[in-house]
């Protein structure tokens, strides 16, 4: 097969230039601060020790104007939501803990005080937060209701002019909540609000729970979660409150209020949709945690492609060791994960730029769109994390398992990004549900249960007249495998189609849900969830192509078109079955995909090197024993 030839040698500096985009300068400013001292990897410490460290981290980030990037400019914020998502994405190329911290005080619990409350919560503690005066948490997920936020069963009732917060049983007992258990003074605790005997649905509280001197508050009880798999200098903890009172100004009221009376006040009309309204401005952590999830992808590919380039293995005929990564095996292990990579960088650009130039009085269904492409993005992000660096893991070898070759850690800080911030499999069902929905105007409960009343309620039928003026499929299935594997728009031609139609075919499937709604929603699951990877897939590959469209260095260009060759086609053959199954591929034509996949390994393997290098990791984070030569 001719696969498109690529320049001898690029300048990795080049592609640092097209990964780097529009905040590039920022990118340049964090990746020179994370050169410090200051920013060691944690080695041989202990949970406290480790902790301790962390904290001055993240005492060195306040120092800087990048914690206050998100914040409004008006309290001493920069109002740049973009370089703020930014800024925290970069430090997944260091401890994952500091990141987590970060996104924790300055992310979730700061950007819950700025996007829930008003201006009597901004002024009073917007500046503390931002200068680290006052250190938060984000009490959301209970023992019993982790993804099912809605039912949650905190209760937080007015009573004589305040709110009374409790927690009624064991199952509602805040977890894994970070700063916690060791740092954090103030949470912001979702509750069921009640007034005048009426319960009102989740809302946000301002709730301290430690004084100054570090004591838990009267009622307050918290306590430490303990080691975890990774990620042991976050202090996760689990908060109870025993009937703790707080001020009516407490209540975070952007989207909800209680008058002095005792009356409820809203601009929005439905529970259920101001609830989903509420949860849409907090996406800023699902939107970082994905851009971690490739920084840290990233930097196991850069170990794992520089051992492999010094590792040898076994002879040749003329007596000379071969090395690793000049096996085929061993490319096809760590190539299609770093064009993945590539791809997912890229696609994590663009929705940062969409998160930052999207207006508050945006249309509802452009607010929808990316909350669907934040939830799709973060799953497909983080389980390509814990499979990649897996998979860097067992290309070291031995090497690879020893603690101070950086992987394990890696390993095991990742591990936890595919269940926080929202499950994976519950993220795809709602990016699912929104292609499904988006012509519906109001926003429904995402509970299974209501889910399937949904689909046995509403006429379905829209999705079916969007795409039952389907496309010939001949287009997919003739030409030569040199002609139509290697043009960008068959690539996304077959992507596209393939999201029709499996979205098609849900939508039939959820239209026999009247008699048995559950059911039938539950039998279709697995239906469901593919229709939301092909999605984001789709709009992977085109975020991808929109990049090499910007490329404006020639030689960098030509290999990043290779690159995104190797993501789509290795996509392709990752789902052969379905091609095959229905009719989009023949059966030499999908042969053909994998012997496709092998000679675009082959050919970049020489550029393994540049394209990990040109990540532009600091060279601390990629000071392995096992790459000293």
């Amino acid at each position: 097969m001719d696969v498109p030839e690529v320049p001898s040698k690029v300048d990795p500096d080049a592609l640092t230039n097209v990964l780097d985009g529009r905040w590039a300068d920022l990118r340049r400013a964090v990746r020179a601060q994370m050169t410090g001292t200051e920013f060691r990897d944690p080695v041989d410490l202990d949970v406290e020790a480790h902790r301790a460290q962390v904290l001055d981290q993240l005492r060195a980030l306040a120092a800087t104007d990048r914690p206050a990037l998100g914040f409004d400019p008006a309290y001493g914020g920069g109002g740049d939501v973009g370089g703020s998502v930014t800024s925290f994405e970069l430090l997944g190329y260091g401890d994952l803990s500091l990141m987590v911290k970060a996104g924790v005080q300055w992310g979730l619990f700061g950007g819950a005080v700025q996007l829930l409350g008003t201006e009597r919560h901004h002024e009073k503690y917007l500046r503390e937060i931002m200068n680290l005066d006052l250190l938060g948490c984000f009490a959301m997920t209970e023992h019993g209701h982790g993804s099912d936020v809605q039912h949650l069963c905190t209760t937080a009732t007015y009573v004589d002019g305040g709110f009374v917060v409790h927690t009624p049983d064991a199952m509602a007992q805040k977890e894994y909540i970070g700063n916690a258990a060791r740092d954090g003074r103030m949470a912001v605790v979702f509750a069921q609000l009640v007034t005048g005997g009426e319960s009102r649905g989740v809302h946000a509280f301002l709730v301290p729970i430690r004084d100054a001197e570090g004591n838990p508050m009267p009622g307050v009880s918290i306590e430490d979660c303990g080691p975890k798999a990774g990620l042991n200098g976050v202090d996760n903890g689990r908060l109870s409150f025993d009937h703790v009172r707080i001020p009516r100004e407490a209540l975070l009221n952007r989207f909800g209020d209680v008058a002095e009376d005792g009356t409820y006040s809203s601009p929005i009309e439905s529970d259920s949709r101001r609830f989903f309204t509420m949860l849409g401005t907090l996406i800023r952590g699902r939107v970082s945690v994905a851009g971690s999830a490739g920084s840290a992808t990233k930097r196991a590919l850069a170990l794992a492609i520089r051992y492999g380039e010094q590792r040898r293995q076994f002879m040749t005929p003329d007596g000379d060791e071969v090395v690793i990564l000049d096996y085929l095996a061993h490319q096809r292990k760590l190539l299609p994960a770093l064009a993945k990579t590539y791809a997912l960088h890229f696609a994590q650009e663009e929705l940062v730029s969409k998160l930052h130039d999207i207006d508050s009085s945006a249309p509802e269904e452009e607010q929808r769109e990316l909350e669907s492409r934040a939830a799709g993005l973060k799953a497909v992000a983080t389980w390509h994390a814990t499979s990649t660096i897996q998979a860097a893991r067992e290309a070291c070898g031995g090497a690879g398992y020893l603690s101070e070759n950086l992987l394990p850690g890696l390993k095991a800080d990742t591990d936890v990004f595919t269940t926080f911030e929202g499950d994976n499999t519950v993220l795809l069902q709602l990016v699912a549900k929104g292609l499904l929905t988006s012509y519906k105007h109001d926003f429904e409960d995402l509970s299974p249960l209501a889910t399937a009343r949904f689909f046995a309620e509403q006429v379905v039928s829209t999705v079916l007249e969007r795409t039952s003026a389907r496309k010939a499929v001949e287009s997919l299935t003739v030409g030569s495998d040199s002609d139509v594997f290697f043009r960008r728009e068959w690539q996304l031609r077959l992507f596209e189609d393939r999201e029709e139609h499996v979205v098609e075919g849900v939508a039939k499937r959820l239209r026999k849900a009247a008699s048995d709604p559950f059911g039938v929603f539950n039998s279709a699951q697995d239906h469901v969830l593919r229709a939301g990877r092909v999605h984001v897939e789709r709009l992977v590959l085109e975020a991808f192509t929109a990049a090499v469209e910007r490329c404006e260095d020639p030689d960098a260009r030509t290999l990043l078109e290779r690159v995104c060759d190797l993501y789509a086609l290795s996509a392709i053959e990752e789902d052969l079955a379905w091609f095959l199954g229905h009719g989009r591929l023949t059966a030499s034509r999908a042969k053909a995909v994998t012997a496709a996949v092998n000679s675009l390994c082959s050919q970049l393997r020489p550029h393994a090197r540049a394209l990990v290098d040109a990540f532009a990791i600091p060279e601390q984070f990629l000071a392995a024993p096992m790459l000293r030569s």
